[in-house]
């Protein structure tokens, strides 16, 4: 059955590569730049598009088209634009690179990504991770967490094994039948990455203990193993759920969580924007759309706004 996408940028029609580098190039040549150009013809075309247009402009002119932007853009729309001529699983091994090889580690980069991607892309960024910086992604992470939290993340890592399902039948019995939790019947659960199976077992688990499986986390465990756990639950429940979610918490309150903002729409745009839009208006009784307005401003509004891809108000 044919499957619509639920994303908001999909492939324009009529596609002509070297029309659309001849437009970049323009947009950027001479004195000051045509910022709004650029940005209205990348959000308009799909991410394999976009590939196909920096080939051109390379043909063209010589040049690489990334270089050329970062000379021309800056702050946060530079990153955002930057973010959308990335094929997505290199943007993925990049933002996880990042996490791990800056001073300190992100863990809230590691939460998403690990645990709202499918089995395959896991596979896909391990093995263009390894392509990349010669590097195993899997001991640069155990390098770089420690604790049942390492132990969870390795466990996402290898997603051809049968692992998450012990985790919340002895959750049962180490949580909530005991005084204090032992955390490593946690970590041990959360491996079948079936999303359809994991809701069984937290059916059942509800049906033992009287309790939501997140309600079971936040009283048993805390911190980066929380937000793991927590997020792995909720990506099994509702991955758009889980994204309408961490984009409110990226804008709610002082300040904005940029990097987390720019990630996700990123990555979400060609996928489930639509649904996570849907999932926002119903979780947060506002819109998407109407909160990005209120919380950035310049191109990069814009920018983001077109992503979007609509309002729901």
């Amino acid at each position: 059955m044919f499957q619509a996408s639920k994303g908001t940028v999909k492939a324009a029609a009529n596609f002509n590569a070297s029309a659309d580098a001849e437009v970049l190039h323009k947009a950027m040549k001479g004195l000051g730049t045509d910022e709004e150009a650029i940005l209205q013809l990348l959000v308009a075309r799909s991410n394999a598009q976009r590939q196909e247009i920096k080939a051109a402009y390379k043909t063209l002119f010589g040049k690489d088209l990334i270089d050329d932007l970062k000379g021309e853009l800056g702050g946060k729309f530079e990153t955002l634009i930057v973010g959308l001529m990335t094929p997505p699983t290199a943007y993925d091994v990049v933002s996880l690179r990042n996490a791990i090889k800056g001073a300190g580690t992100d863990e809230k980069v590691l939460v998403e990504i690990l645990a709202s991607r499918t089995p395959q892309q896991v596979k896909d960024i391990v093995a263009a991770y390894r392509q990349e910086y010669d590097d195993d992604l899997e001991e640069d992470v155990c390098g770089d967490t420690s604790g049942h939290f390492k132990r969870l993340l390795v466990i996402l890592l290898r997603p051809s094994v049968i692992y998450l399902l012990l985790f919340f039948q002895v959750l049962f019995k180490a949580g909530e039948q005991k005084y204090g939790t032992d955390e490593q019947t946690f970590v041990t659960i959360l491996g079948n990455r079936s999303a359809e199976h994991l809701r069984k077992v937290f059916d059942a688990y509800m049906k033992m203990s009287g309790y939501e499986m997140e309600e079971s986390i936040q009283r048993e465990t805390s911190g980066s193993l929380r937000d793991l756990l927590l997020a792995v639950v909720k990506c099994a429940r509702s991955v758009p759920a889980y994204f309408a979610e961490t984009l409110y918490y990226a804008m709610k309150g002082a300040g904005t969580d940029d990097n987390t903002l720019i990630r996700v729409m990123v990555t979400r745009s060609e996928v489930d924007m639509l649904d996570i839009r849907a999932e926002f208006r119903k979780l947060f009784a506002r819109s998407l759309f109407s909160m990005i307005k209120g919380d950035t401003s310049g191109d990069y509004r814009k920018a983001l706004l077109l992503l979007c891809g609509g309002d729901d108000e």
